[in-house]
């Protein structure tokens, strides 16, 4: 089973709310997760991120690999 930490989309037309997600990486964008890691709201001025790190660290040593938006929110949220 290939993990991923992946957004899913929340929130209500064009106002979207993203959560970080570990989940199956056959599982469709919206499908149940794993576990909720945190959130992204990009509507607040400046963009709102919230990551719990141990739970991250719980994901990656069990081998589940970033999306290229993920590690990019990852790095601006310095962890």
């Amino acid at each position: 089973m290939a993990l991923k930490l992946r957004l899913t989309r929340m929130g209500s037309k064009k106002r979207p709310f993203y959560r970080i997600v570990a989940i199956n990486s056959a599982t469709r964008r919206d499908g149940r997760a794993l576990e909720i890691i945190g959130y992204y709201n990009p509507m607040t001025e400046p963009p709102d991120i919230k990551i719990d790190p141990e739970k991250l660290k719980k994901w990656m040593d069990r081998g589940a690999k970033p999306s290229n938006t993920v590690r990019s929110l990852l790095k601006k949220s310095g962890l």
